[in-house]
């Protein structure tokens, strides 16, 4: 497929998910609202988005500007939609919880237009992504000459849906992307950027391709049965523990934008009780279970790609 299908086929599936995205808005204002809680966070402005975080500040917004800010906030795919100096790169995030009593046939209605919805943003992500057959470094170029100031993080992201829960609990995690890799994969991964031919900053095109170069040769010095690991460490996000006395049951979900918890109308379950979220402070982490470390030697620092040894 060319470079100009892709484009239109990624305009395509934008459109119908902003069209999806009108629907849900529709479907939840016409629901009976119970509670809400929306906990907004710093912005990351433009130039630190790989600065290292430390700490957190929570404001948290409950009741009806709750409700307003976490419907708002599903449709604000646009840079535009926020203040000039928020980087494009950097999620914006909006933990929180929009508690609505609804009939079966209303919940029935929003369930399936929120799985609609998050299919368009799995097909979206995977064209960008995977269809374009773009290296990372040259996706965002390729997504914003089509899609002016489109926030991918953000159109990406699913709507996740509760039914019926007891309590919902906020929180912090911090996690790795662990992703094992043969070595022709990597030298694949590799080749692909050296064929681009473009110039990743702060490198020139020549120093760009220098560097990969010598990273493929680094690569092909192991042995053909190497086990090679990403590790990248993902910056700390918020999560929420979700409570179901019925069935006694704890789920956790990532929570960078709201959650939609539909409560049936006519059902004994109460009002969910919806938790704070806490400030977050890198120097006071419990953890509770810390596995084994396994033995890995840094091969490439800026993929943190990793050797693994027995």
């Amino acid at each position: 497929m060319s470079r100009g299908d892709i484009a239109g086929e990624m305009n395509a599936c934008f459109t119908e998910l902003e069209q999806g995205l009108v629907l849900i808005d529709e479907l939840l204002r016409s629901l009976t609202p119970l509670s809400a809680s929306v906990f907004m966070l710093p912005e990351t402005e433009k130039g630190t988005e790989h600065d290292e975080i430390t700490h957190i500040s929570v404001i948290p917004v409950s009741g009806p500007d709750a409700f307003d800010a976490g419907l708002h906030h599903f449709r604000r795919l646009f840079l535009h939609h926020h203040a000039q100096h928020i980087s494009s790169k950097a999620a914006v995030r909006l933990p929180g919880a929009l508690c609505f009593s609804a009939t079966s046939r209303q919940i029935r209605a929003a369930r399936s237009a929120i799985g609609e919805v998050n299919l368009l943003k799995q097909k979206l992500e995977k064209i960008i992504t995977v269809d374009a057959g773009l290296p990372p470094e040259q996706r965002f170029e390729f997504v914003h000459r089509h899609l002016k100031g489109l926030l991918t993080l953000s159109a990406y992201r699913t709507i996740t849906v509760l039914h019926n829960p007891t309590t919902v609990r906020f929180g912090w995690a911090n996690k790795n992307i662990i992703k094992n890799l043969t070595r022709t994969q990597v030298v694949e991964l590799l080749q692909k950027s050296l064929s681009a031919g473009r110039a990743v900053p702060p490198y020139s095109r020549e120093q760009w391709a220098d560097l990969v170069s010598r990273e493929l040769d680094d690569i092909m010095r192991l042995p053909e049965d190497v086990r090679l690991k990403i590790k990248r460490p993902v910056k700390v996000q918020p999560i929420a523990r979700v409570w179901y006395q019925e069935i006694q049951k704890q789920v956790q979900h990532a929570c960078a934008m709201p959650l939609v918890v539909l409560i049936d109308e006519n059902a004994q379950t109460p009002v969910p009780v919806l938790g704070d979220l806490p400030d977050y402070d890198a120097g006071n982490i419990n953890l509770k279970h810390r596995p084994k470390a396994q033995k890995l030697e840094l091969v490439i620092p800026r993929l943190h790609l990793y050797r693994q040894h027995d």
